[in-house]
């Protein structure tokens, strides 16, 4: 299991060390599935082209699974709640942009469904103090709040990134993920995969987690010596060498 931004992918485009990684895995018989907070408006083209067995966007709202040569959409959440969760997340997108002068919204953010996110590193800087003030401001209005490598994310709803680790494991593979975690890799690269770096015993940062050195309080197991693509082939290297596979 994996994040993207920043773990695959360099610049929002995957690295090519990575796709050949994900290649082998695949050939290897060993699943991949990607965790993101990245919108599913944006995940859809790399859901179907990537050869990963889902992308779950949105940290945890939705699932892309393919099957076969169709792609699946499966939501957390029904139709009824995110539409009522819609009109609080504009809401509250409103009032960072009212009370957060140099907050701009993320530019993914129209192929968003169930969550609101600003942009602090993709396309523009937002300094420390005003990233804080936008989680405060996310949390005061009851919603769930992480940071990625590029972006603010918030959301209304008990999903996480956790939730759709296990959720995947019992959607597509019948099996209790919580249960057989020692079986399981994570690999991520920022401070909002600390609560998946403390439940794999087998966790990941590749190199360049180190960033956010003075923000993490979670380190991961193990750190790649490369950044980004180049830090999941590693991974993916070491679990080939050791002919890892899901019985």
């Amino acid at each position: 299991m994996t994040d993207i931004d920043d773990t695959l992918t360099r610049d929002g485009a995957i690295e090519p060390a990575a796709l050949d990684a994900l290649h082998a895995l695949r050939a290897a018989g060993v699943p991949v599935l990607a965790i993101t907070g990245r919108p599913l408006g944006w995940s859809l083209p790399f859901a179907g082209s990537w050869p990963v067995d889902a992308i779950v966007a949105e940290n945890g709202a939705v699932a892309l699974i393919r099957d076969g040569a169709a792609l699946l959409t499966e939501f957390v959440q029904d139709a009824a709640t995110r539409a009522a969760n819609a009109v609080r997340l504009a809401e509250v997108a409103e009032r960072v942009l009212r009370e957060v002068p140099q907050a701009t919204m993320a530019r993914d953010s129209p192929g968003r469904v169930t969550d609101i996110a600003v942009d602090h590193s993709e396309f523009t800087q937002l300094p420390a103090a005003a990233i804080a003030q936008v989680v405060a401001i996310m949390r005061s209005a009851g919603m769930n709040a992480t940071v990625s490598s590029i972006h603010i994310n918030g959301w209304y709803g008990e999903h996480s990134k956790w939730s759709a680790a296990q959720w995947m494991a019992r959607r597509l593979y019948g099996r209790e993920l919580a249960s057989e975690i020692g079986r399981w890799v994570y690999v991520g690269d920022s401070t909002n995969d600390q609560a998946m770096f403390e439940r794999f015993e087998l966790s990941v940062g590749v190199a360049n987690l180190r960033d956010f050195a003075d923000q993490l309080h979670s380190w991961p197991t193990y750190i790649t010596d490369g950044e980004r693509g180049a830090g999941f082939a590693e991974v993916a290297q070491a679990l080939l060498a050791a002919r890892v596979t899901l019985p």
